[in-house]
């Protein structure tokens, strides 16, 4: 059974910095499409963040280039996404996420929401000025 649980939300002042992880269970973590994705009140989840960890290759947003980090720790089977600079439009609950498609797809799928095959509870960020 796969399990994916986040930890690490909080609140911080605007310009701050979270670390969230997700631990990952069930599933081959070495060669995984993963990916954070983030939702606000009234809006549509978006993706982050995503990685292959088999080559480490990596994508971000438009929105979050430049202050979000998304990185892997192979041997506890981890998602991280380092939060820095954060601004007053970051706030929402984060997910992480897994994808199940093969490495050559993950680049074009991680962003998907409806690409996603299982999901965590989600850890909550808030960003007070």
């Amino acid at each position: 059974q796969v399990q994916l649980v986040e930890s690490g939300g909080g609140s911080v002042q605007t310009g701050g910095s979270l670390r969230l992880s997700c631990a990952v269970s069930g599933y081959t973590y070495s060669t995984a499409c993963l990916a954070w994705f983030r939702q606000a009140p009234g809006k549509e989840r978006e993706g982050v963040a995503g990685i292959y960890t088999r080559d480490g290759n990596t994508w971000y947003a438009d929105s979050v280039k430049g202050r979000f980090t998304i990185s892997q720790d192979n041997a506890k089977n981890t998602l991280s996404l380092q939060l820095n600079s954060l601004k007053p439009e970051d706030p929402a609950m984060y997910y992480c996420a897994v994808i199940q498609r093969p490495a050559a797809a993950c680049g074009g799928s991680w962003y998907r929401a409806d690409k996603s095959d299982y999901w965590g509870q989600g850890t909550q960020v808030t960003v007070s000025s």
